[in-house]
């Protein structure tokens, strides 16, 4: 005979999926006891989140606009289980239009931009924002921004989809032309021996050395939006590029440019960046999941923060992720340290 549940018995939560989130991400709590009342009540904090499934041992939520870190809890209509942890970012800033991954220097500023569409004259490009989120226009006079990268040397470099040219700006905003002649100029990355790669969204891959030469390190399938570009383990290149398919591709390139595949199965890959570990983080979705996907070595995906319209993302040496949707800028605190740069 199957034992009836104490009327007393508190809501128990094992675990909670993703671990983190930006406002508008869904969220799977797994656990028991959730259902005397109706349906479920699920909390961020003090806040209510929008429950989307509700069930006795199975529950998802949104987290709203206003909802800040506190745990996450789940009301049964008689009393609330013990907080959860996890992780809700915060937003720096908004009104931006990034289009990929943010890049943040040695100091830990962050730096972002306003690309607009194709062919629009934004009043600002690149936006700084300092330590104490303070936000202020860096770079005015560069048509769609598109991709950001340090050099060895610490040096902003800026690509502009617009017209295929590379940018380098000091640290007071002066810029000047680095490299031209890049097609559709997206995502830019340095190795470690200060070689710039390019990616031309239309098929190519260049590689740029420190005395500027130009080189066609691999072509690849084009992009209807951008390549985004980051290096990895081994010093292998790894590139997104979005398609008209919804089970998309991750390659690598090899130091020697053999082009070979790492992943399939994303919807629409964009930014990415590695940890120390060597766990490789995308903005992308999975299985129907929007947010920063996680791929370990063993190249087993799971979701490690959800949310929409994420384009990038990138480690702090606060072991911050700073994540960068289509029109805002968040901060999760996840503990997480990024891959050394060059």
């Amino acid at each position: 005979m199957a034992l009836k549940r104490s009327s007393s018995e508190r809501p128990t939560i094992d675990l909670v999926s993703p671990v983190a989130a930006i406002p508008g991400g869904d969220f799977h709590i797994r656990g028991r006891g959730f259902l005397k009342a109706p349906r479920p009540q699920v909390f961020i904090g003090d806040v209510s989140a929008p429950l989307v499934v509700g069930s006795d041992t199975f529950v998802v939520a949104k987290v709203p606009e206003s909802a800040i870190d506190g745990g996450v809890t789940v009301h049964n209509g008689e009393q609330p289980s013990t907080p959860f942890d996890f992780e809700v970012a915060t937003r720096l800033a908004d009104s931006l239009h990034p289009v990929t991954s943010p890049a943040i220097d040695r100091e830990g500023n962050v730096f972002t931009t306003f690309s607009g569409s194709r062919g629009q004259k934004t009043p600002v490009a690149v936006y700084r924002i300092d330590t104490s989120g303070t936000i202020t226009p860096f770079l005015n006079d560069l048509m769609n921004a598109t991709g950001l990268a340090f050099d060895n040397d610490g040096v902003l470099h800026v690509s502009s989809r617009f017209d295929g040219i590379v940018y380098q700006a000091t640290s007071s905003g002066s810029m000047s032309v680095y490299v031209e002649g890049m097609g559709v100029a997206t995502g830019i990355a340095f190795d470690r021996e200060n070689n710039l790669y390019v990616g031309d969204r239309s098929g190519t891959i260049f590689k740029i050395s420190p005395e500027r030469q130009i080189y066609v390190y691999a072509t690849l399938e084009p992009s209807i939006s951008a390549y985004h570009l980051a290096f990895g383990p081994e010093d292998y290149l790894y590139v997104t590029g979005p398609t008209t398919s919804s089970y998309d591709s991750i390659h690598r390139i090899s130091p020697q440019g053999e082009v070979e595949l790492f992943y399939r199965g994303l919807g629409r890959p964009q930014g990415l960046a590695f940890d120390a570990e060597g766990n490789l983080y995308v903005a992308a979705s999975l299985a129907g999941r929007k947010g920063i996907v996680k791929i370990t070595p063993e190249r087993q995906p799971s979701l490690f923060l959800s949310g929409p319209n994420i384009v990038g993302l990138a480690f702090s040496r606060r072991r911050e992720m700073i994540i960068t949707t289509t029109g805002a800028l968040y901060r999760a605190e996840i503990d997480v340290a990024g891959r050394p740069l060059p």
